[in-house]
């Protein structure tokens, strides 16, 4: 079972809406994003992020155009507004904020293992239009970021999502330890506020900004799949 009850609140600026049908994140400006969403994925601004609830079994022949459809019946604009699908309860949504010197970091993550997989194996290989995403993972980034460090932003929050599933013993369905699952997504939008004078130019693990993003991650990893 899960609960009906939308959880929202907003701090610093952002507004969080967690419910069964989807988290949607409202920034009052548009900032940096940089993810690999279905809709609206790649490199935008944008003020608006949403991780849509879709069924176990979901299969639509458009899933972007099906998409578009519900944002527009839900009020969201369907070309600025970056939106991920995921099978996972989304009212199960964990939320995790982490600081350093120059950086705050809060990962909203929903996750399920389902289709855990394994890097690095031989397996299926799909062509076709992206499947709803099993973990997936928005991190609010208020802080100065160059683009690289925003890639590399993505480099640590997947090791950190990594190093969660061992943690916790996930393995894929020949046993093997999973490094994630067949349909995961990451969304990283950035403030470019500058805080205490610093831009961030790397975000790898002796970092500031790593250790926050790498932090936030692995407790919002776990804590979404402990439930």
């Amino acid at each position: 079972m899960h609960s009906t009850q939308i959880r929202q609140w907003t701090e610093n600026g952002v507004s969080y809406r967690i419910g069964a049908d989807y988290v949607a994140v409202r920034m009052e400006r548009e900032w940096s994003v940089l993810s690999n969403a279905p809709v609206n994925g790649g490199w935008c601004r944008t003020n608006l992020l949403v991780n849509r609830h879709v069924p176990h079994g979901y299969c639509e022949a458009d899933p972007i155009r099906e998409t578009k459809e519900w944002m527009a019946d839900h009020g969201f604009d369907a070309e600025q507004t970056v939106v991920l699908l995921t099978a996972a309860w989304t009212d199960r949504a964990a939320v995790v904020k982490r600081s350093e010197t120059g950086v705050t970091v809060t990962a909203v993550v929903t996750a399920g293992v389902s289709n855990a997989a394994r890097a690095g194996k031989p397996g299926p290989v799909y062509t076709d239009v992206p499947s709803p995403g099993t973990i997936n993972i928005l991190l609010l980034v208020d802080g100065r970021l160059t683009e690289a460090a925003m890639v590399n932003v993505v480099m640590t929050a997947t090791e950190a999502k990594t190093a969660a599933l061992q943690v916790l013993d996930v393995t894929d369905r020949d046993g093997d330890q999973a490094t994630g699952t067949t349909t995961d997504v990451v969304a990283v939008a950035v403030s470019q506020r500058i805080l205490e004078d610093v831009v961030h130019h790397y975000a790898g693990l002796a970092t500031p900004l790593g250790q926050a993003v790498g932090q936030a991650v692995y407790c919002a990893v776990i804590e979404a799949l402990r439930g």
